[in-house]
């Protein structure tokens, strides 16, 4: 078996991506590469110092002088920024309502796909974000782009925020996510799309388990 494939699974806030993409780099004994809260981290970052999120060249330099890490724990991956653990204040709704605007500028994404292709270059990854399979990892072996309904995203991000006690309505989550998929698909840097070679699959309907096991499926039928 060929343990060196790269998985790239794209798709829109709140398809389940990230609970996903842990499932499946966890049972093929991949690394899992959480793009979007890299993105997150200087984001926090840039609204802690009050950095301008329109200010690309600031936020570059801010990039530039900080240190994210992703690190795997029994309890998912954490998150460190310039050494400290923001695993949770990055999932608050002010990060969550900025994300977009700081990911959409082309020097913060030239710095983050670099860094993201240097953590991938061994193989045996699995990736999530926007621009995975068109521009982080053209070449990945496996590339799936992962969707739902809007209604079904809101609810589940409804969910993981009441676990998290971050205060939210479902109809706000309806609006934000909305938003939040015009942003990502008609920004001019790496927009999100559905790469030519990507597999649909729509998890409005499958649970979290149903979804990561046609992903397992995938991923060993490509390996063997």
């Amino acid at each position: 078996m060929n343990k060196t494939i790269q998985i790239a699974i794209d798709g829109p806030a709140g398809a389940g991506k990230s609970t996903i993409a842990k499932i499946v780099a966890e049972q093929l004994g991949f690394t899992y590469i959480d793009t979007g809260a890299m993105y997150r981290a200087i984001t926090y970052k840039a609204l802690q110092q009050g950095v301008a999120l329109s200010d690309e060249a600031a936020l570059a330099k801010l990039l530039e002088a900080s240190t994210i890490t992703l690190k795997p724990s029994p309890n998912g991956q954490l998150v460190f920024l310039d050494g400290d653990n923001v695993s949770d204040v990055i999932r608050t709704n002010d990060v969550t309502a900025s994300v977009s605007q700081v990911a959409a500028h082309g020097a913060i994404r030239e710095q983050m796909v670099a860094a993201q292709q240097q953590l991938a270059a061994a193989g045996g990854v699995v990736m999530d974000g926007r621009d995975i399979a068109t521009h982080v990892l053209p070449n990945a072996e496996l590339k799936v782009f992962m969707s739902a309904t809007v209604e079904e995203r809101a609810r589940r991000r409804f969910v993981d925020n009441e676990k998290r006690g971050i205060p939210a309505t479902i109809e706000s989550l309806i609006e934000e996510i909305a938003l939040r998929d015009k942003l990502d698909s008609e920004r001019e840097v790496s927009p999100l799309v559905q790469a030519d070679d990507a597999i649909y699959l729509d998890t409005t309907s499958l649970t979290i388990d149903e979804a990561a096991a046609e992903i397992l499926r995938l991923a060993n039928a490509e390996m063997n």
